[in-house]
Parts: C-alpha cells; sequence; structure tokens
C-alpha cells in the first residue's frame, strides 16, 4: 500500500501539557475551544520554561466550529499565550488524526531548518458543537427549517452511508469480535486509566483549570468561566471504576457489539506540546521524546476504523524497525471494536497497547485527542526507560495516521 511519510531528522517534542478532558455538558461547557487552546499554551509555556518569543510557527488542530471567532482560533491561541504578534499561525484538520497531523506539521518546520520552535496546540469543544443549518439562507419548507444536531450528523460518512460506529461494527464482523470481546477491551481501558489517574501519572501532564482571565494589552479580554459549582478541574472526569458486569448492561448503540460504555467518551478539552530542533531541547534540559517520522494513508470509508494497521505497516517499512521493536502503541479507541480490529491485524499484544487506558476510559475531544496520545505515550516510555513508540489514529472518511517517536533519554 503506498503511504504518505514524513521523515524528521532533527525534530524533538520538548514538553506537552493539557486541560483535564471533562464529560460533555459539564465543567467545561460554556467554554470556547480557543480559550482551552490558550489555556493548554500557556500551561506548556510555564512547565517547560520556553519563553513565547523563542516561537517561530504556530500550528493548531480544531474539528467543529464551536464559537462564532472560530476562524481567529490559531490567532488567538498565539496572541493570548504569549507568542509574539509577527509569529504567524495555521489550523489543520484531519478529523480524529488531526492532533497528530498538528505536530508532523510543527516537525517538517523545525526539522528543515525553518524555525527552531514550533507551538502545537489542538482543541475540541464537543459541548458546543453547533446545532447547525445549510440550507436555510435559501428558504425552508413549512415545518422544516433543516436545522440538524452537528455533533450527531456529522458522525455520518454519505460516501458509504455508513456512521462512524457502524464502520466499527463492519469491523466487528469482519474479525469475528463479540460484544464480549468489546467490553472486555473496554473494562480494561477503564481499570488502566483508573490505575493511572490513582497513581498520579495523568497529573503530570494536566494543568488545573479555573475561572480565569486572559488579558492582552490593546485587545479585549478572553477566559474561562467553568459550568456549575467547580471551583477548579484537575483531573479527567470520565475515569470511574466499569467492570465488565456493569458495561454489559447498557444497550447496543448502532445495533452490534458498540455501546455508549465500550465507545470514545465524549469530552471537551485541549493539549499543547512544543516541537523544537535538537539544540533548542539541550538548552532547555533535554526533550521528551524524539520525533523519528509521520505516516498517513487511505483506507475503504466503510472499513475506516483499520487505519492505524496499515499506517503503522507503512511507518515501520519506512523506518526499517520491526512491530517486534515497538515498546508501546497507542491506538486512539474511537471504539473498542475498531481498536481491537487494528489489534488483531497487526497482531499487536494488548499489553503493548494503550499501556494508561485510552479514550473509552479518558475520552476523545476530536482537535487535542493526537497531540494527548503522543505526550502521553513519550511520557510513559520515559518513566519506564524503554525506547520506542507510535501513536495513532482512525480517520472519519477512511484515513490512518501513526507517529514515531523514541525516548532518547534512556
Amino acid at each position: 500500500m503506498q503511504a504518505y511519510v514524513s521523515k524528521f531528522a532533527d525534530a524533538y517534542l520538548l514538553a506537552g501539557m493539557r486541560t483535564p478532558f471533562v464529560d460533555y455538558m459539564g465543567a467545561f461547557a460554556l467554554i470556547s475551544p480557543t480559550d482551552l487552546a490558550i489555556k493548554a499554551a500557556r500551561a506548556v509555556f510555564a512547565t517547560s520554561g520556553v519563553d513565547p518569543a523563542e516561537v517561530g510557527m504556530v500550528v493548531t488542530g480544531n474539528m467543529a466550529q464551536a464559537s462564532f471567532d472560530a476562524y481567529m482560533l490559531p490567532r488567538h491561541t498565539t496572541l493570548y499565550s504569549g507568542v509574539p504578534q509577527h509569529v504567524p499561525a495555521h489550523m489543520v484538520q484531519r478529523v480524529c488524526g488531526t492532533g497528530v497531523e498538528a505536530l508532523m506539521q510543527g516537525s517538517d518546520a523545525v526539522s528543515l531548518g525553518r524555525v527552531n520552535v514550533a507551538l502545537v496546540a489542538g482543541a475540541e469543544s464537543m459541548s458546543r458543537n453547533p446545532v447547525a443549518s445549510y440550507t436555510t439562507r435559501t428558504g425552508f419548507r413549512m415545518g422544516d427549517p433543516g436545522f440538524k444536531d452537528f455533533l450527531w450528523e456529522a458522525l455520518l460518512d454519505p460516501s458509504c452511508g455508513c456512521t462512524m460506529g457502524h464502520t466499527a461494527e463492519n469491523l466487528a464482523k469482519r474479525y469475528n469480535l463479540s460484544r464480549g470481546d468489546v467490553d472486555a477491551f473496554a473494562a480494561q481501558s477503564f481499570a488502566r486509566a483508573v490505575a493511572a489517574q490513582k497513581e498520579g501519572f495523568f497529573a503530570g501532564e494536566i494543568a488545573p483549570v479555573s475561572n480565569e482571565k486572559f488579558t492582552l494589552d490593546g485587545h479585549a479580554d478572553r477566559g474561562i468561566k467553568l459550568r456549575g459549582k467547580d471551583e477548579t478541574v484537575a483531573a479527567d472526569t470520565h475515569i470511574r471504576p466499569s467492570p465488565l458486569e456493569a458495561l454489559a448492561k447498557i444497550r447496543p448503540a448502532f445495533g452490534g457489539v458498540q455501546t455508549g460504555g465500550n465507545s470514545s467518551a465524549v469530552v471537551d478539552g485541549a493539549a499543547a506540546a512544543l516541537v523544537v530542533n535538537g539544540a533548542t531541547a539541550k538548552k532547555h534540559g533535554g526533550p521528551l521524546a524524539r520525533i523519528i517520522a509521520g505516516c498517513s494513508v487511505g483506507v475503504e470509508p466503510a472499513y475506516m476504523g483499520i487505519g492505524p494497521a496499515p499506517a503503522i505497516r507503512a511507518l515501520l517499512a519506512a523506518t526499517g524497525l520491526q512491530l517486534s521493536d515497538i515498546d508501546f502503541v497507542e491506538i486512539n479507541e474511537a471504539f473498542g471494536a475498531q481498536c481491537l480490529a487494528c489489534a488483531r491485524e497487526l497482531g499487536l499484544d494488548e499489553a503493548r497497547l494503550n499501556p494508561n487506558g485510552g479514550a473509552i476510559a479518558i475520552g476523545h475531544p476530536l482537535g487535542a485527542t493526537g497531540v494527548r496520545l503522543t505526550m502521553t505515550l513519550a511520557r510513559q516510555l520515559q518513566r519506564t526507560g524503554k525506547r520506542y513508540g507510535i501513536s495513532s489514529a482512525c480517520i472519519g472518511g477512511g484515513q490512518g495516521i501513526a507517529l514515531l517517536i523514541e525516548n532518547v533519554n534512556r
């Protein structure tokens, strides 16, 4: 299979931070994704010690336009995080692979010597997905104004007539995955995430979020206002004990093996990272990981969830590594059956797959997920002393994406 592969000669993940991932219509429901991105970007500067003035480019990722100033998300993330006014910014969109794509573009710019430091940020407000009409401007029939729920309708791929959930059901049939298999995988995801949260592992990458004002001289104030009674949110809210017996009681969502309990959690959140060259990484005390290469591929839309498997294979072929060389693999858990299908297609030992749980337990804010996966993976490699890791995601419309990183601090 042909694939689009980028190799990076001199690109490093210096640091990464994120907001907590908060359940749909929870404490973050009133917050623009722009402000979530600003919060994550400010946090990564604060924890890394990097001066925002060192940044040469900004790449942001976001899917749904969840505020009327959504066009300005890249620029406002830049300015309100302290990056100088002359620094350019742009948005990328590759559905669930958006965060990985943003990291690849930042790595390209750094590796090619165009900038020394790239700020990469992904943000998503699932709660603020609009109820939209694309035809009302031209009029509407009596009783049918044409408004639909973007959050739900965007799950449908008209090319194959499948919702994203039904593509997971297609994979369940192809790989003979039972409801019990998928629920067991989900229970494992929750259990691993609960353990990681209890151990304080996630706390090392999360910036607590409180009501806050973002000021910028000569410009309007922005800020964060939490919904409800919480004064601060400091942890992911969807992570909870979820035994197999409880998951087995949830009704199917698409007529098969997938349920609300074994699919990715709907959450709001943002993540940010700094991609730098080797000299800059050394100046700031060393990186989290070296970013070696990235790969994206296309697959059949009706089986879009299998995308990580060919992307990972192509990435390994391009870098001369074997799957046995990879210590940990993060495959975004868009759906339990989808993630299991990828593992079976690759012959991947589940002990190396999503060792701290995945999106079923933690959540999947579309534009932020790829940044979170890669940052968490880099920290996992560091804490275990292991060498190689791959972060990957399936992509609505029929694509897969994967990124290879190396722990150079072993």
